[in-house]
Order: structure tokens, then C-alpha cells, then sequence
């Protein structure tokens, strides 16, 4: 039987994407698939449909470090409205309770906002694509099945009031992997005794990346359109970019051969532990190496940019 062949382009690089409102993150990522025309495409951790902001997209051979983003610290702004809940816990859902709001000062809030500080135990909603016996739980939730969730520790690095008026605030944050928004607004409207949910949310940063930096989806369709490939290249970053807090080490020519044959080598004013960004000849990069215990450099993950 023939083997199917990868049809598009082989193209490879992380494109920073300001995702629209009302997408989800799959209908967003098969948009730049299109309009790329590319072989091979990977997200970093998807955003809800009624959140908008950055979506790193890996392509080709960027897509082996996709996990290092998924993994990575992120940055947002939201709205949380008081006085409601609902039942996704943002604003898409129905509303479940109503309860009056307390007149609150500046003060009051920010002390609220203080207790979430740091890393605290989060029970992930029955909206989210976590499975339990390989069934997402928002498949249980959409036929009225709620189940019981263990709680997942998170850790939230800041969580600071930008404004608010008597019924919602707007907050920045930034947080770890795995922690849901919309569950801590609920949460804070259970402290504040009022109830609340997630009025709107914009995702600003991803590990290294900001969203002053992303694109449209508009902008991608216009150079499409021309078919304008160079155009369309000049905005992927390098693959590396994704691993840009970790050292670089550049190889000799005799050492980039034996990595490329996933051998293990020695590297002068290598660290001494850790993982590392390996270049070889004209700084191109080969891939991720980790130290050995005896020094010398392991190859982990190495692109191939050659076929």
C-alpha cells in the first residue's frame, strides 16, 4: 500500500498569533495552516473561544518544542463580573445564582486578591477539554453530568487590580501552566460571598513571547492572497526563539556529525547540568541536548532541516 505523502509546504518557525474572539484556537490554527499552506502545525496550550490574545503556533519542525510553551508561564487580562455565576463560569454560560454585591473599596479587593497569591489547589471546571477515562469533561457537562475533579496545584505569580466599578474589576495576571481563569474568578466571588464569573479575557504573554508581537489572522489572509510565501515566512521566528532561556552552545564540525548521529559529546565552557540550545556551522540550529552527569552533551530533540 502507498504511503500518503505530507502535502504542503515544508516550513518551519513559530508564528505568534493574536486569536480573534468567538474561535477557537483548532479553527484558528487551521486558518494559518491554509494560508501558510504548510505541511505540518502545532499549537502551545489552547485559548477558549470567548478569550482572545496570544496563540504561539509552531510549524514543521518547530512543532518538537511546542511542549516547552505548553509548559511555560502565561500572562493575561480579564474582567470579572460579582454578583453571578454561571454555568461555564464565564460569560458564554447561563446564569446559576444571583447574589447582591457588597460595596467593596479598592482596598478590600486587593486584600481578596492577595489570598490567591502564590501556589494554591484549583479544581479544573467541568467546561474544560480534561478527559477522565479518555471522555472530555465538557462532553459530560453539555449532557448535564457533573463529576468529581481532583484538585491541581497552581501557582499564581501575580494577580494585580487595574480598575473597577461596584459590579466587576479588571485584573492582570500571570500564572503557571494548567491554571484555569474562569475558575479563579468564580473563586474569587465565593471569598467576596457574591458569586462571579469571567466577563472577557486577553491572553498578553507565553513564556518569552508578548502579544505586541502577534499577528492578525486579516494581515496573514491579505499576503495569502497574493500568494506572497516570502512575506508570509519573514513573520515565523526561528524555532529557537521557544528556548531562549536556556544556553546555546555552538559545536565544531566535528562534534555537530557526531550529534547528528545521537551521540553524546564533549564541549568546551559547556554547563556543568541542564538543557541546552545546540548550533552547529553558520549558527544553524541542530536542536536540544541535555548535560550528561560526566559532562558531555546529549542530544535530545534535533530538527531536521535538510529533506
Amino acid at each position: 500500500m502507498a504511503q500518503r505523502k505530507n502535502k504542503g509546504r515544508r516550513v518551519n518557525g513559530i508564528l505568534l498569533l493574536d486569536k480573534p474572539l468567538n474561535m477557537t484556537s483548532n479553527g484558528a490554527l487551521q486558518q494559518v495552516k491554509r494560508h501558510f499552506q504548510a505541511n505540518k502545525i502545532g499549537h502551545t496550550g489552547s485559548l477558549d473561544p470567548l478569550a482572545s490574545g496570544l496563540l504561539p503556533l509552531c510549524l514543521g519542525e518547530a512543532t518538537k518544542f511546542s511542549a516547552y510553551l505548553l509548559d511555560a508561564d502565561k500572562s493575561y487580562e480579564g474582567i470579572c463580573r460579582l454578583g453571578k455565576r454561571t454555568t461555564t463560569a464565564d460569560a458564554e454560560g447561563d446564569v446559576i445564582e444571583e447574589h447582591p454585591v457588597p460595596p467593596l473599596t479598592e482596598v478590600q479587593l486587593q486584600q481578596v486578591l492577595r489570598q490567591f497569591i502564590g501556589t494554591i489547589e484549583q479544581i479544573p471546571p467541568m467546561h474544560s477539554a480534561i478527559k477522565v477515562q479518555g471522555q472530555p469533561l465538557y462532553k459530560l457537562a453539555h449532557q448535564g453530568i457533573e463529576i468529581e475533579r481532583k484538585s491541581r496545584e497552581i501557582t499564581i505569580h501575580e494577580l494585580t487590580l487595574l480598575s473597577m466599578q461596584p459590579t466587576e474589576f479588571h485584573f492582570s495576571l500571570r500564572c503557571s501552566k494548567g491554571t484555569y481563569v474562569r475558575t479563579l474568578a468564580e473563586d474569587i466571588g465565593r471569598v467576596i460571598g457574591c458569586g462571579a464569573y469571567l466577563g472577557g479575557l486577553r491572553r498578553t504573554q507565553v513564556g518569552p513571547f508578548s502579544l505586541g508581537n502577534a499577528v492578525t489572522l486579516d494581515s496573514i489572509a491579505v499576503l495569502a492572497a497574493e500568494q506572497d510565501f516570502p512575506a508570509l515566512d519573514a513573520l515565523l521566528l526561528p524555532m529557537e526563539a521557544a528556548l531562549s532561556q536556556w544556553p546555546a552552545l555552538q559545536l565544531t564540525e566535528n562534534s555537530t556529525f557526531y550529534v547528528r548521529q545521537g551521540q553524546p559529546v564533549q564541549v568546551a565552557k559547556a554547563p556543568t547540568a541542564g538543557w541546552v540550545r545546540l548550533f552547529g556551522q553558520n549558527s544553524q540550529f541542530l536542536g536540544v541536548g541535555e548535560i550528561m552527569d560526566d559532562g558531555r552533551v546529549a542530544p535530545k530533540r534535533l530538527v531536521d532541516t535538510h529533506s
